[in-house]
């Protein structure tokens, strides 16, 4: 199985990262694990110009579609996001915006193969899941515009620092069992 875990923030080296490692070592065994970060690519802003809705591909030009090869390449992506403001990062944000010319909204879009299964794991640094639970329903209403089927997630809550990821550890394991195990 091919697997894609993105850091959907833009710090390469802090707690979302952590947790990429973490998941990428909890599901490498017999499996092709790649990880990325959003922050080692160039994503310009959507300009909401529509040419897209006529010509299913974007006129700008940066990194978008190498992410989207990566996307092409994987039968599960695993998108890890913390929360900035109740959301997610800018430039996660960004990269979903500019993915419109392969939205399902609009005749013609460009595809990616179906068939794939995407999973979300959410962090922020206080106390209440909501924050949580509206950064996945953020991800898997991205997910659902590209075909990929959302097929679980995990909010993690009191995370701030990379060093608060060792007391979820066990959560984050058992996520990986169950989506490494699943059919879905």
């Amino acid at each position: 199985m091919k697997i894609l875990v993105i850091n959907c923030s833009p710090v390469r080296n802090g707690a979302t990262a952590e947790i990429v490692s973490l998941v990428s070592s909890n599901v490498n065994s017999g499996n092709e694990v790649r990880t990325i970060c959003i922050d080692d690519y160039d994503i310009k802003f959507c300009k909401g110009c529509r040419k897209c809705h006529i010509t299913a591909k974007c006129f700008r030009e940066d990194d978008v579609n190498k992410i989207i090869a990566e996307f092409e390449w994987a039968d599960k992506i695993v998108a890890v996001s913390p929360s900035y403001w109740a959301d997610i990062p800018g430039q996660f944000k960004a990269f979903i915006d500019r993915c419109t010319p392969w939205c399902n909204t609009h005749e013609p879009h460009a595809t990616i193969p179906r068939g794939k299964k995407g999973y979300v794991i959410a962090l922020r640094t206080g106390s209440s899941k909501r924050e949580c639970d509206k950064i996945i329903a953020s991800i898997e209403h991205f997910y659902g515009h590209l075909e990929i089927e959302a097929c679980g997630s995990l909010g993690l809550c009191s995370v701030e620092y990379k060093e608060d990821v060792a007391s979820k550890t066990n959560e984050i394991t058992e996520f990986c069992r169950r989506f490494i195990n699943s059919q879905t």
